[in-house]
């Protein structure tokens, strides 16, 4: 089995000091040609380095592409109301035929609390509120009436088709939340082996919440050129992972997206 193999959209950076900040219509059309599944948006009100709009980045890859599927890489669920952030998975859904990974998390520690304080949120209890929006998100987005934290019932309208959900992070605390909540997991960085052992752990993990295992998404570090780098996939899919999205190995994000497509192509 050939895993599903996407990258990111040049829209950030972990590090400051090279920021990746690249045209995201040329970036998606190169993914699409390419043959990449997907490319994702990473997300942030104020990051350890430059950022773009998530949403907004999804919805240029969306105009001008049919095919690829667009991911939130992660969408920090509890920065909004839950409200605000299914309104925009519904209309990622519309403008895009229904594309949407809609991957959440409680945000990396490196770029601290500055985000949070700005948008009024408590970086403390991120993970709870993470929990409690994802108990309503689906319903949300589907239209139906969903009970909000005050005891406010809303319905949005329209309704769209709930997209796959999937939680990121590497802790014990996140690969609940997957098992509990959503459709998939994200790690970053994990080995084969590790990746393998997640999977095994996020199995027993629903089955105590009575749901199906989630399915596993690496992000991974690109292993070397072309050839190591799809030996390194396939060593993911042999630990039964099925999407591994190649992070950027320096800002020549066109350089990037080509050489993903050769990794594709390879396998």
């Amino acid at each position: 089995m050939t895993p599903l193999i996407g990258t990111f959209l040049p829209t950030s950076t972990p590090d400051p000091a090279r920021p990746i900040l690249g045209d995201v219509r040329v970036a998606a059309r190169l993914a699409e040609e390419g043959g990449l599944e997907s490319v994702w948006a990473t997300d942030h009100l104020i990051g350890s380095a430059p950022m773009l709009d998530s949403t907004v980045a999804l919805a240029t890859a969306a105009a001008v592409t049919e095919r690829l599927r667009l991911g939130y890489g992660v969408m920090l669920l509890a920065l909004r109301p839950p409200a605000w952030a299914a309104k925009s998975a519904i209309s990622l859904q519309y403008v895009s035929g229904d594309r949407l990974l809609l991957g959440v998390g409680t945000g990396n520690p490196a770029h601290g609390d500055i985000g949070w304080r700005a948008a009024e949120q408590s970086f403390a209890e991120r993970g709870r509120r993470t929990d409690e929006s994802l108990r309503i998100l689906p319903d949300l987005i589907a239209g139906r009436a969903a009970t909000l934290r005050d005891g406010t019932v809303a319905t949005l309208s329209p309704g769209a088709t709930v997209p796959p959900i999937l939680v990121a992070g590497d802790g014990v605390r996140a690969r609940r939340r997957a098992a509990e909540f959503a459709d998939g997991w994200i790690g970053i960085g994990q080995t084969p082996e590790q990746a393998r052992a997640a999977r095994a752990e996020l199995a027993e993990l629903a089955e105590r919440f009575g749901r199906t295992a989630p399915s596993v998404t690496i992000v991974a570090f690109p292993a070397g050129e072309v050839v190591e780098t799809a030996d390194q996939v396939a060593g993911y899919t042999e630990a039964g992972v099925e999407r591994v999205l190649v992070a950027p190995r320096d800002e020549d994000w066109r350089g990037h997206i080509e050489f993903v497509a050769k990794v594709r192509a390879e396998l």
